[in-house]
Order: C-alpha cells, then sequence, then structure tokens
C-alpha cells in the first residue's frame, strides 16, 4: 500500500547516529506528526498510518487464513469424494468376486455331475465287463475239471487196455 504525503519527510525506520546530522524520529513520533499535518489541514483521520497497516496487515492475515481454510475444505472435500469412490469399487468388486465365485461353483458342480455320470457309466461297464470275467472263470473252471475228468478217463482206460 503506497502513502503520498505533502511537506512531511520521514526518517528511515533503522536505528540513526547522532552524528549523522539528521535528528533521530521514533516510528510513533513520525505518526503524530503526520496526525499533527493531516489536522492543520483540515483532514480528520480516521485511523493513523500504524493502525491502517495493522489492519491492512490483519485483513491479509484473516484473507491467507480463509484461503488457507478454503484449501484445507477442498482437500478433506476431496478425501471424502475419494473414500467414496474407493468404498463403491470396493462393493462392486465384492459383488463381481461374489458373482465370479457363484458362477465357478456352480460350473464345478456342473463338472462333478457330469464326472459323476461318466464314473457312473464306467462303473456299470466295468461290473458288466467283472460279472462276464466271473461267468467266464467259472465257465474255465467247469471246462478245466470237465478236462480233468476226461483226463483222468483216458488214463483210466489206457492202463486197462493192454
Amino acid at each position: 500500500m503506497d502513502f503520498f504525503f505533502d511537506d512531511v519527510t520521514l526518517p528511515s525506520t533503522s536505528q540513526s547516529t547522532a552524528n549523522d546530522g539528521q535528528e533521530h524520529v521514533t516510528p510513533e513520533e513520525a505518526l503524530h506528526m503526520i496526525e499533527d499535518t493531516d489536522s492543520s489541514r483540515g483532514k480528520s483521520s480516521s485511523m493513523s498510518m500504524t493502525e491502517s497497516q495493522e489492519h491492512h496487515t490483519s485483513s491479509s492475515i484473516d484473507d491467507i487464513s480463509r484461503r488457507v481454510q478454503e484449501l484445507v475444505e477442498k482437500i478433506n472435500d476431496s478425501r471424502t469424494t475419494d473414500q467414496k469412490v474407493l468404498d463403491s469399487f470396493q462393493e462392486k468388486l465384492v459383488e463381481k468376486v461374489t458373482e465370479m465365485c457363484q458362477q465357478m461353483k456352480e460350473h464345478m458342480y456342473t463338472i462333478y455331475e457330469d464326472n459323476s455320470n461318466e464314473m457312473q457309466v464306467k462303473l456299470q461297464e466295468l461290473s458288466e465287463v467283472l460279472e462276464s470275467c466271473t461267468k467266464l472263470n467259472s465257465e474255465l473252471l467247469e471246462a478245466s475239471q470237465a478236462l480233468a475228468s476226461l483226463r483222468g478217463g483216458l488214463a483210466i482206460s489206457q492202463t486197462s487196455e493192454p
């Protein structure tokens, strides 16, 4: 903020030494000089320069604080939105995974059923083959016994013929 003053020379705010040839004036004295000059011209100042600077500084700090608070609120809103998006994604993912697991179970049970049916057919065929083998084994034993009897009969008849 720029201030323009007519007929007033303000000293530097840095410390002046006594041997620089100028009178040392404190900032407060400079403000009183400005107020006196303004009032002598018929101008009434509602704020001194310090109050004006304090007001400007305070309003700047308030503005910065407000902007920082707005940014923090935006960040928090963004985080809330991110959390909602992530929660929604998680729900959809859980639904899809559950759906896929259910489909896999159904497919697995279908395969189990198909395999069971195939095994049942093969077990039936095996049972029929084993039954046939048992029957053939019995017939083979009967034939073997018949041959043994025949051999025994032949052996007796060969010994009786001289």
